[in-house]
């Protein structure tokens, strides 16, 4: 943990002279009232959540206009893209942990350099993950349960999506870095901003209005590509002369090795975590795929409101995680543990509403996506099993993001391996073989409630060590 936070940067740039900290050093949280923070940092994050996720349903929605063949072909899809952005996620999580806790410890000098060879990462990240995904993705879709019919549809999305993939990396990374400073509404605004794109662009190029191609598949990708090319610019634009929180002057590419160690300490295992949640739903996928194109189209509606459903979870995860960060860095674990009150109990209390609304309007929602009788009963039927364990289940991303924001995601890798390898996923297959469908989509309710009761009690005993571990000898 020490040799990870170790500053060896000169750290003579004192907080007056910070940028970050401008006039009433907003970009400051370790002073001024917790709650405060939470609501400042998180609320600009609902949008530009909602933003994102938005545009996954705008996809999912123009696209299941076309066939159900379709909308199933884009459901194969989710794990997948899900799985990519989980890993550039991750090496998001690493730039707000280490740039917001040396923004704490106050060395400026250390922020600059995190920020700027993170980028780097981002596009060496990018241009890996293109070429991995172009070579694996067809026997990949196939061991899903991909049909011959549905390959090409899966294929015409998924060959354009990945060899974008870099215009989507740079601008998350870049985000996350802005975040750490302490202001989520330009990120919020570029997300907002690019969704905006989206929704313009989609049904453009995948309907082929106005004399334009009709593209389907390929369009919606395309349309993804060029929405995320266009905020990869605002953010790099935003990062260099707004913040000023990357290089003006060079690469200095002789400090890259050691930025490189302490961005990937944390990055991957956050992002190798990050991929166990949607390697998880392609499993499911795959199983669910032994009951037919319904059930997987049910499952991928269903998994898409869920996201929609909980935004305001994911903000103020994304909200409290440069809190933590500078808090943590400054030693101020006092307010680490205020933070971690008032998330949690907030994250209980939403989960608890959410759930009461989708079990009782499930079939009005299920039939918002789908005019097919049996898609609608299998969406259903998840909405009446699965929201009951949505208090319990959220209690272990929170926390996961928690560690990850302090330094600490071997823990939080632990915690999401143990739920969805060692429990959720042999669970689903027995499920299935004993009950099919309603089996699987009771599993995921047991692996909630059961995980996510322990490891709430067992983390407060974690975060106890690890303050002594990180208090000053």
């Amino acid at each position: 943990m020490r040799s990870e936070t170790d500053t060896t940067d000169n750290t003579a740039s004192s907080a007056t002279a910070n940028p970050l900290h401008g006039r009433g050093r907003h970009g400051d949280l370790t002073s001024g009232p917790v709650q405060a923070h939470l609501v400042r940092l998180s609320v600009p994050m609902i949008w530009g959540i909602l933003a994102i996720v938005a545009s996954q349903l705008v996809n999912t929605f123009y696209i299941s206009m076309i066939s159900p063949a379709h909308l199933a072909a884009i459901s194969f899809t989710f794990p997948v893209t899900m799985t990519v952005l989980s890993l550039i996620i991750g090496l998001g999580i690493g730039m707000s942990s280490v740039v917001s806790r040396a923004i704490g410890e106050g060395n400026h000098d250390t922020v600059v350099r995190l920020s700027s060879h993170g980028l780097i990462l981002a596009v060496i990240a990018g241009v890996i993950m293109a070429l991995v995904g172009h070579a694996i993705m067809e026997p990949l879709f196939r061991a899903m349960g991909a049909t011959d019919d549905m390959m090409p549809m899966v294929l015409d999305y998924m060959g354009l999506w990945f060899a974008g993939i870099v215009f989507i990396t740079v601008p998350m990374v870049g985000n996350s870095a802005i975040r750490a400073t302490g202001d989520t509404l330009t990120p919020a605004l570029i997300m907002m901003g690019t969704t905006a794109f989206l929704v313009i662009l989609d049904p453009l190029l995948i309907f082929g209005l106005f004399g334009l191609p009709r593209m389907e598949m390929h369009g919606a990708a395309l349309a993804t590509i060029i929405s995320y090319g266009v905020s990869m610019l605002v953010a790099l634009w935003i990062l260099k002369y707004k913040k000023r929180i990357i290089f003006q002057d060079g690469l200095h590419l002789d400090q890259f090795g050691d930025s490189a160690r302490r961005l990937l300490f944390i990055a991957l295992p956050a992002g190798i975590t990050s991929t166990i949640q949607p390697m998880t739903s392609g499993v499911l996928t795959a199983i669910l795929a032994q009951s037919g194109t319904h059930a997987v189209a049910a499952f991928g509606v269903a998994t898409r409101v869920e996201a929609f459903a909980f935004i305001v979870i994911m903000a103020l995860a994304t909200g409290m995680s440069p809190i933590l960060g500078q808090n943590w860095g400054a030693r101020r674990f006092d307010r680490v543990h205020e933070t971690l009150r008032l998330a949690i109990r907030f994250c209980v209390l939403w989960s608890v509403a959410v759930a009461a609304i989708l079990m009782i309007g499930a079939y009005p929602l299920a039939g918002l996506f789908s005019t097919d009788a049996e898609t609608v009963r299998m969406t259903a039927l998840y909405f009446l099993i699965v929201p009951f364990s949505y208090a319990a289940g959220n209690l272990v991303p929170g926390w996961s993001s928690a560690f990850n924001a302090i330094g600490l995601p071997q823990r939080s890798a632990a915690m999401i391996g143990v739920k969805m390898i060692i429990v959720q996923i042999p669970l689903a297959f027995i499920g299935n073989h004993f009950f099919g469908v309603i089996g699987v989509f009771a599993s995921i309710a047991i692996a909630n409630i059961g995980t996510g009761l322990y490891y709430h009690w067992r983390n407060k005993q974690h975060m106890t060590t690890a303050e002594l571990a990180h208090s000053p000898a």
